[in-house]
């Protein structure tokens, strides 16, 4: 690697801790112009450290992901307008899977107020945060603890599964790229999601814009085997195509606007959903 200015050495470890960087941020903090900070961005990305995404970038990837505490930064709004869009989607009633990663986790989130639901699950933050509602049961599938995440992954959690035919998966991705491949880091929690998709009469995958720009080595699924994909920002025409192809509904769930300077946020702020063919 090219030897780093101060300022590219600060972006760099800023972008390590919260997993994003943004160019307008950046620029006020290091009180450069907006200019300044994208030459630093694009010498950073030709050194393959970060990969740029709309207004800033992020820790680039390959064979490794994003720490689980900087995933929860990255998109962190637009996962939560993500979460409320999909959980809106899921009737009261009903038996569903959901499977690790931040995103999930909002949706699960966004499920507290669902009555009469049967969740199966191998994330143990999605358990956390469902257990305690008396209308929702809660099944974990057993299996290795990743430290990590609080992900279960490993034949085990492979076998109980199997054992279900669920109303819906909800399910994330590392990466999708611009065929339509859904990818993730760990062959092991792969083996799961597939399992999850394969044991569900429908599936929803759930993931924010920056998943387009990233890269993971192991394939989940193909797109053609969901049914609803929820995500924050218009599709790139390529995956645009193959999901209208093969007909999958997509949503795009914006965040609520922020409130302006000195004015009240809304008690509960709602998402823009605009849904596509």
């Amino acid at each position: 690697m090219a030897v780093l200015s101060q300022r590219q050495t600060e972006i760099l470890n800023l972008a390590r801790a919260s997993g994003r960087v943004m160019v307008e941020e950046l620029a006020r903090r290091f009180d450069v112009s907006a200019q300044t900070i994208r030459k630093d961005l694009n010498d950073l990305c030709e050194q393959r450290a970060l990969t740029r995404i709309h207004g800033g970038a992020i820790i680039a990837s390959g064979v490794e992901n994003l720490a689980y505490e900087a995933r929860r930064f990255v998109a962190a709004e637009e996962k939560k307008a993500i979460g409320a869009a999909a959980a809106a989607r899921i009737p009261n009633g009903c038996s569903l899977f959901i499977n690790i990663g931040t995103t999930t986790e909002e949706v699960a989130s966004a499920l507290s107020s669902h009555q009469d639901l049967l969740v199966i699950t191998n994330n143990l933050n999605v358990a956390m945060l469902l257990y305690r509602h008396p209308r929702i049961e809660v099944i974990v599938a057993g299996g290795t603890v990743r430290r990590s995440d609080g992900g279960v992954v490993g034949s085990t959690a492979t076998q109980l599964i199997g054992q279900f035919k669920v109303d819906y998966a909800i399910i994330g991705a590392s990466a999708i790229d611009e065929e339509g491949a859904l990818l993730d880091f760990d062959y092991r929690e792969v083996q799961v999601a597939q399992a999850i998709i394969a044991n569900a009469r429908s599936v929803m995958l759930v993931a924010d814009s920056t998943k387009l720009h990233r890269s993971a080595p192991v394939r989940i699924a193909h797109m053609s085997q969901i049914q609803t994909f929820v995500t924050d920002r218009p599709l790139p025409d390529g995956l645009a195509n193959v999901c209208h192809s093969r007909g999958i509904q997509v949503d795009v769930a914006m965040p609520a606007s922020e409130p302006e300077e000195g004015a009240e946020a809304p008690e509960q702020a709602s998402p823009t959903i605009l849904r596509r063919a």
